[in-house]
């Protein structure tokens, strides 16, 4: 026999472990406690749950960080705990690395199905690719991943989420009204790679592209934090002290520049217009104030609509690629009435 060349019964055995390695990875024999897998011994695209009166969910919060984190979170648990179902509930703690591995152990601990909340578009794409080939489910909530790499309805069942393209665009419509069209803008900028980020930044940036009188004259990361927020928006100030407006991809930024611009004499809602995206309590209060012109809402309550998106998708319904949740805009002529249900 020639060197590097296999008898038949060899190959045959080769080839065998090379199948069997292969069925292993897809998850034959080894699928999540409620998914099914394909005749042919592999996983459904996307894997596929099996109808049950009772899930163990895996969710995977990326932080918990700030109350709009901390009510997604409660508000997950209220409904698997209402449901009578199993909650394997993880923090990643702002680290992508550390939610990878977060997945991997609902994994090994063979959920039915999981409920994930990526930190950024691309770093949860292994744990996604990991969760497929071990035939579990994934239902990604509030961010999204990079279609290129992952994709809805294949790699993973859908994705549920507000519209932040359109987050950005009402804010800035809002505040080319109240500006006239003329405004010097400093924009806080969410976690850089991050969905809301991305996609509330362009929503508004093409907004106010069609006002030849809106000038952003700086965008940063305030990573969506308070005090980032707040000390990016103090640096800022020094290089830019004649804005006009701050717009903060998140509450949470806003109130932290709020901070800011308080502590370099400037008067916010008079001398700086300050807009932002999320809806919560502080932001609502602060509009009450007369220190913030307007949130957006970007809605927190994942519960009902997660857990009812389970049920349907294990009963065969198909799903579309982006289940939108609708959300509300909160100004002085509404943010009294609404601030008993913020969070």
């Amino acid at each position: 026999m020639k060197p590097n060349q296999f008898s038949r019964p060899g190959l045959s055995m080769l080839l065998s472990l090379l199948i069997c390695a292969v069925l292993a990875a897809c998850g034959a024999g080894g699928s999540g406690g409620g998914s099914t897998a394909n005749s042919g011994g592999g996983c459904a695209s996307p894997p596929k749950l099996a109808k049950k009166d009772h899930y163990k969910v895996g969710f995977s919060q990326n932080a918990s960080n700030n109350p709009w984190r901390l009510a997604e979170t409660a508000s997950i648990k209220e409904e698997a705990s209402k449901r009578g179902d199993t909650l394997v509930y993880t923090d990643a703690a702002n680290s992508g690395d550390k939610q990878v591995s977060d997945v991997q152990s609902m994994i090994a601990q063979k959920v039915d199905v999981i409920l994930l909340a990526p930190i950024t578009e691309k770093a949860l794409i292994p744990a996604v690719l990991q969760a497929k080939a071990a035939c579990i489910p994934v239902i990604l909530i509030d961010r999204d991943v990079d279609h290129t790499l992952a994709s809805p309805n294949k790699d993973y069942v859908t994705f549920i989420g507000s519209d932040f393209v359109q987050q950005g665009k009402r804010v800035a419509d809002w505040m080319i009204q109240a500006t006239g069209g003329k405004a010097k803008i400093i924009e806080l900028e969410g976690t850089t790679g991050a969905s809301p980020a991305i996609l509330r930044k362009k929503g508004f940036d093409d907004e106010v592209k069609s006002q030849s009188g809106m000038q952003i004259l700086a965008s940063q990361d305030g990573d969506f934090n308070r005090d980032t927020g707040r000390k990016v928006m103090a640096t800022l100030l020094q290089a830019h002290p004649d804005v006009t407006v701050v717009y903060a991809h998140n509450d949470e930024m806003a109130i932290g520049a709020i901070a800011a611009l308080k502590a370099a004499g400037k008067h916010p809602g008079k001398d700086v217009i300050v807009a932002s995206i999320d809806g919560e309590k502080d932001a609502l209060n602060a509009i009450i104030n007369g220190e913030e012109g307007t949130t957006v809402q970007s809605s927190p309550f994942f519960g009902p609509v997660s857990f009812q998106t389970i049920d349907q998708y294990a009963g065969g319904t198909k799903l579309a690629d982006w289940i939108v949740v609708k959300d509300m805009q909160f100004t002085k002529d509404n943010a009294k009435e609404n601030l008993p249900n913020s969070f």
